[in-house]
């Protein structure tokens, strides 16, 4: 079950590997995100020192917790596997490449991200994503008419 989606990077990046990760999430925040009070809009990731970490994801504060509800937009750590961390930071030291979250589910209980390594679209590409999508809507507009 998606409960948060980031539909710009598909526009954005074009998408190269899929890792999903584990959010180390305190508190209330787990019942906040399971209610659907998440946000990656304006998300990204960041390799610091060994560590794989996801910033500026908004989860709002759980209205019937505590005094100690944590921040809003604070930085939290994802949990991956050493190598996996180690390749996504040596294709992210070559120039072009990026890591963004795609999406924010539900895998057995757990409250995962989906991640993907990433290369920037120009201008022209996007346009060229812009007119595909207009086909297949088209498309589907006529499969639905007949």
């Amino acid at each position: 079950m998606v409960l948060a989606g980031n539909k710009k990077a598909y526009f954005d990046y074009f998408i190269e590997d899929k890792y999903e990760a584990g959010i180390e999430l305190v508190g209330s925040e787990v019942k906040s995100a399971k209610a659907g009070k998440i946000s990656i809009k304006e998300a990204f990731v960041r390799i610091i020192s060994g560590e794989i970490f996801i910033m500026g994801m908004s989860i709002v504060p759980w209205s019937f917790g505590s005094v100690y509800n944590p921040e809003e937009r604070r930085v939290r750590k994802l949990l991956l596997h050493k190598k996996e961390i180690r390749k996504l930071h040596d294709k992210v030291t070559q120039k072009g490449y990026t890591i963004v979250p795609l999406d924010i589910h539900l895998s057995k209980g757990y409250i995962k991200v989906s991640i993907a390594l990433a290369r920037g679209k120009k201008n022209y590409d996007k346009r060229e994503s812009i007119a595909k999508r207009d086909t297949q809507r088209d498309i589907q507009r006529m499969i639905k008419i007949r």
